[in-house]
């Protein structure tokens, strides 16, 4: 139910109450979360089309199984889904069920996503110039194509209404989907949202950032000094929030809480950022001015850690300088390494790994990473290990200069 904008004495705490996953390494949050926790790696060679003819040929494609979770979709509505579709609606309806949100109810859902239903997009553009008289099948391919079709699916699939926001603001897409839906809870505007990210892998897109020479001919090794670029993969991840007082009034589970978020812009240049990581150091900032934190209260930071020369430098300068004199005892990976970069859907599924370590009280490792540049005045996190943490830190950077950072706390920390 939405509400009227309140003068709020004191601002709601937001918490977790359900949480759904899907990457290359499985299809459900424990499968992941054992990949995260070991720094398993989901890459292989691309199989979904052809890559014959670009330099890099492999991706972390996910394994979707033959039949969908039970829903309110008719087998039809099913058989035309694409392939971003299914993964959204596999990981909301994992957070959907783990909530134990009841079907008919009126609840915002807030999702992140840069190429929404591109695979339908080249499908209608492939056959309207190979065949310009065939009108088969291009009309659903129009409408799947939008990328509120998945969205209103989603709400179908699972019995809901609500205002739909979809946010493309590229690589730091997903994490300002649930930064706003956190944003929504905190100023009074509803008690519960839905939020979250998805991307599928497409054709137009891999060969894109082919193009730009942006993709690692190698792997993936983020904060590497000899690192050559990114890697692509694909995926989902969808959050329940609530407010603390609606959780606990229905008796709810809950998993974590959203402590701070943080947005800036440094209106740098269309694919570089800043070199001195400004406005990643102002997003780190904000986040933890809206949390009450210092930076020497996070304990672990999820890295945007995409493997590139520009991005990895400019992070490493930004972090450095937020944490100070911290610096070398703060613990930092980036899990990109393990799926790969997945663009609109990357700061949703970071925000998910980060609830995973205070869950399982873990650091997720970086096990790609061979020769940690000298940049790094942090502690890169190379192998599985355990630890005490309280509160992690999500970055998430994309192109044009978007800088998100989401702060998360562990359930019953103080």
């Amino acid at each position: 139910m939405l509400f009227p904008l309140p003068k709020l004495a004191s601002k709601p705490r937001v918490v977790i109450t359900g949480a759904g996953m899907v990457t290359a390494l499985g299809l459900d949050w424990s499968t992941n979360t054992e990949g995260f926790r070991t720094g398993k790696t989901g890459f292989r060679p691309v199989t979904l089309f052809d890559v014959s003819r670009q330099r890099v040929k492999s991706a972390a494609e996910v394994d979707l199984p033959r039949n969908l979770p039970a829903t309110d979709l008719s087998s039809r509505e099913e058989q035309r889904l694409d392939r971003a579709a299914k993964l959204l609606l596999l990981a909301g309806t994992e957070a959907w069920q783990q909530a134990r949100w009841a079907r008919g109810e009126n609840i915002p859902l807030v999702l992140g996503t840069t190429s929404g239903g591109m695979t339908m997009g080249q499908d209608y553009y492939r056959q309207a110039t190979t065949q310009p008289r065939d009108s088969r099948r291009q009309p659903t391919r129009v409408t799947q194509y939008l990328s509120q079709s998945q969205a209103l699916t989603l709400c179908k699939a699972l019995g809901f209404s609500g205002p739909i926001t979809i946010i493309a603001n590229a690589c730091a897409s997903g994490a300002n989907a649930v930064g706003h839906a956190w944003s929504l809870l905190r100023n009074g505007h509803a008690e519960r949202v839905l939020t979250g990210g998805y991307d599928a892998l497409s054709q137009l897109v891999f060969s894109g950032f082919d193009s730009l020479q942006a993709l690692s001919p190698t792997s993936c090794r983020p904060f590497d000094a000899t690192r050559d670029g990114l890697a692509l993969g694909e995926g989902a991840a969808v959050f329940a929030l609530e407010t603390l007082e609606h959780a606990q009034r229905r008796g709810a589970r809950i998993l974590g809480e959203i402590a701070g978020y943080g947005a800036v812009n440094d209106s740098h240049h269309l694919t570089q950022p800043q070199p001195e990581g400004k406005a990643a150091l102002g997003s780190m900032t904000l986040a933890c001015e809206s949390a009450g934190l210092s930076p020497g209260q996070i304990d672990y930071i999820n890295a945007h850690g995409t493997g590139t020369p520009l991005n990895d430098g400019a992070e490493a300068a930004a972090i450095n300088r937020w944490a100070g004199a911290n610096s070398a005892n703060l613990a930092v990976s980036s899990t990109k390494a393990s799926i790969g970069h997945l663009l609109g859907a990357a700061g949703a599924v970071e925000v998910g790994v980060c609830l995973m370590a205070l869950q399982g009280q873990w650091l997720p490792p970086t096990t790609t990473t061979n020769s940690i540049d000298p940049l790094c005045a942090f502690r890169l996190v190379g192998k599985p290990e355990k630890a005490r943490l309280a509160f992690a830190l999500t970055n998430s950077f994309g192109f044009g200069g978007a800088n998100a950072s989401i702060i998360l706390k562990k359930s019953d920390a103080p």
